[in-house]
């Protein structure tokens, strides 16, 4: 396979995981009356579940690269740190696990804050 057809079979499934994550998120909200981001919650545990599906299945390259960075990339941006952190606490690396799961979320929250308030 050459690597336009590769690219574009990325970008196909990065509009999918795209246009399936706004559904997911839009959806939900709409059944559960709470005032908790609960679209993203599911939409980063189904993510992580499925990309680890695709990586621990070996899929071939345009078809893993389709799945994995195409569509579930679109999807959710939390699944490829969730396999990383997964990798790390399987190499035993306690505390850079640590720091690429839990640790990661509250950077990326506390920069969220920080872009916010230096926007206001």
């Amino acid at each position: 396979m050459s690597e336009l057809l590769g690219v574009l079979l990325i970008a196909v499934g990065g509009g999918i995981g795209a246009a399936l994550r706004f559904t997911v998120d839009q959806s939900i909200p709409a059944r559960v009356r709470e005032r908790f981001p609960w679209g993203t919650v599911a939409v980063n545990l189904t993510g992580s579940f499925a990309l680890g599906l695709v990586a621990g299945a070996a899929l071939s390259d345009p078809l893993g690269a389709a799945l994995g960075t195409g569509v579930l990339g679109g999807y959710t941006t939390f699944s490829t740190a969730s396999l990383n952190s997964i990798r790390l606490l399987h190499a035993k690396r306690w505390l850079a696990a640590l720091v690429a799961g839990p640790g990661m979320l509250l950077a990326c929250t506390a920069l969220a804050v920080a872009g916010l308030l230096l926007t206001r």
